[in-house]
């Protein structure tokens, strides 16, 4: 069994959002996300689906073409193969618990790491 809590996991780090990896298999991959204000997730659409629970703080939420803002309590889930990305309000940390089924490949973390260098909540061009 694999038992944490947000406060222990807690790590921010100034240059981009901080994943810490909870627990990974071949079927699934669950990790604690810190945001510091206006960080973010890039949008990208691996073929897995993702279930997000909000910890704390607000922000938005891409779900294929729709933004849902989200706040403490909330919970968004994104099929497989949909554009999906994560950011934090600029006024606020936001703390997310993400749930990946199955983990997403390197490969598809390709755009993740593209926007993350080039600073763009959405590589594609689309709504940055």
């Amino acid at each position: 069994m694999t038992a944490t809590d947000f406060d222990a996991e807690r790590a921010y780090d100034d240059g981009q959002f901080s994943a810490v990896e909870v627990f990974a298999s071949d079927r699934m991959k669950a990790v604690c996300g810190y945001f510091e204000p206006g960080q973010f997730i890039p949008v990208h659409a691996p073929g897995s689906d993702v279930a997000i629970h909000v910890q704390s703080g607000t922000g938005l939420i891409r779900d294929g073409d729709d933004e849902h803002r989200v706040e403490s309590g909330d919970v968004v889930v994104v099929e497989a193969d949909v554009d999906r990305g994560v950011k934090a309000d600029d006024d606020t940390r936001l703390e997310a618990f993400l749930v990946t089924a199955p983990p997403p490949t390197d490969a598809e973390h390709g755009p993740v790491r593209e926007g993350l260098k080039r600073d763009e909540f959405d590589p594609r061009g689309e709504n940055s």
